[in-house]
């Protein structure tokens, strides 16, 4: 079987690819001529974890003995992290005996599960169940290099070895004829230190944003609630500091007041869609769905929708058209519980998944109630029928601390910076990401070739 569908492969590749000079055809696909095309069980011996048994057995499991690498520990490390550092439990040493005992620096490969067919490099030793499969004895190859090609297969490792039935299961016999393209060892190190700097680059804006993001949720626990006052707002006009008082949500500012969400504006259903008027392009109104709440750009604003409607269609169908600073949010099922909130940057239409908080803006700034809001759990407001859904006299008594409308535009504007500094940020990472994945379509297939120290 193995053999076969590695056959199979080359076929495919073979007869839908163009060979171009210096170049040659093999199992793995077009590769620079001076390459080969090796099977892992040529460069290491391929191994399976183990795991003892009865699983759970206290005299094996919850030690402190070895650390256990199982497949829902790798689920818990992101694609760009090569190396595993840590693991959620360790063995007992009477389960170390009854489990296989893995080396620092072995190349393993996650076996069965949603990881199957990912890579990664041991940075402990461990002990790993029989979901893991490891390259040990390892005669050839880079094995920074090596796991990166074999991550670029993952998918389609995936799509071969799926049966639609049980669970997927990628053994030895199989990982051993994995075809993998083998240029010189110099190049295979020169391809995997490009590959790690990049790793390294994503690793630290993965680091940069949780960090970014963990003072934002400070900042918003601290201002939202008056615990902290800006420095303009924090003194009275004698000078001294401005007092607390208690209030239903505990301790506030002296000069700040707990509200109703109904009493700064009315939440709204929105229309049915009729599907003959859905697929539009072109219209004066963008009509959105709970789904457009993912699309591109919208992170804070609505503004990209899959759907517009012109006046004249939305007359005819009486679909109500909320003005900008609507915040918008779904009112029924699942999406619910995603806790999505958003604001429209223009007069939109809504379908009836979806509900808007139109503000009164002589009384709050849209801002503002938009952050307070991110710190409201809507899920914990829904109806208990048996589909989950909101109703707008139950969101129109949540209570809200509100300064005057001049402290919580300031208020705003330092959380809003904060947001678009995230935004930047977290753009600036999927374009890291997206440069890697198209350095490793080129680097590891020899499209593009680094010069070597000797060629410099």
């Amino acid at each position: 079987m193995a053999n076969q569908m590695m056959q199979d492969k080359a076929s495919e590749m073979a007869a839908t690819q163009t060979v171009p000079t210096g170049y040659k055809q093999t199992e793995v696909g077009v590769i620079p001529e001076d390459w080969e095309c090796k099977h892992i069980g040529e460069l290491a011996d391929v191994v399976r974890g183990g795991s003892p048994r009865p699983a759970g057995d206290a005299r094996f499991f919850n030690g402190n003995f070895i650390p256990w690498l199982t497949v829902a520990s790798l689920t818990n490390i992101s694609l760009e992290q090569m190396y595993v550092v840590d693991t959620a439990t360790k063995l007992t040493e009477l389960g170390s005996l009854r489990s296989r005992v893995l080396n620092e620096d072995t190349l393993i490969i996650s076996n069965s599960g949603a990881t199957l067919g990912v890579a990664k490099i041991l940075k402990i030793k461990c002990c790993a169940n029989d979901g893991v499969a490891a390259l040990v004895n390892q005669r050839l190859g880079n094995k920074v290099f090596l796991a990166h090609y074999i991550n670029t297969q993952t998918k389609k490792l995936q799509e071969k070895i799926a049966t639609g039935n049980g669970q997927p299961n990628l053994n030895t016999d199989l990982i051993r004829v994995i075809p993998v393209p083998f240029p010189r060892e110099a190049e295979q190190a020169a391809i995997a230190n490009v590959l790690s700097d990049t790793d390294a680059l994503i690793a630290g804006l993965e680091q940069l944003i949780a960090k970014k993001q963990a003072i934002k949720t400070a900042s918003m626990q601290q201002l939202l609630t008056g615990r902290t006052r800006l420095p303009q707002f924090a003194r009275g006009p004698d000078g001294a500091p401005k007092s607390y008082k208690s209030s239903e949500l505990g301790q506030i500012p002296e000069d700040w007041d707990v509200v109703c969400a109904g009493d700064l504006g009315k939440f709204r259903g929105g229309n049915g869609f009729p599907v003959i008027e859905q697929g539009k392009l072109n219209g004066e109104y963008p009509f959105y769905k709970v789904s457009d709440m993912n699309n591109e750009g919208n992170d804070v604003y609505m503004s990209a929708s899959n759907n517009w409607i012109s006046k004249e269609d939305q007359s005819r169908i009486g679909s109500f058209v909320f003005p900008s600073g609507c915040i918008v949010f779904a009112k029924v099922g699942a999406a619910v519980f995603l806790e999505r909130k958003k604001i429209l940057s223009m007069p939109s239409c809504i379908d009836n998944n979806m509900a808007a908080f139109e503000l009164n803006i002589a009384k709050c700034d849209v801002n503002f109630v938009y952050h307070f809001l991110q710190s409201i759990r809507f899920g914990d407001f829904v109806s208990t029928t048996a589909l989950p859904s909101l109703n707008a006299s139950v969101l129109s008594k949540i209570k809200i601390i509100m300064p005057l409308i001049k402290e919580q535009t300031a208020i705003a504007t330092i959380l809003s910076d904060m947001d678009n500094e995230l935004q930047a940020l977290t753009q600036k990472l999927e374009k890291a990401r997206a440069l890697k994945q198209g350095m490793m379509q080129q680097l590891l297939t020899g499209r593009i070739r680094l010069p070597l120290p000797q060629e410099a």
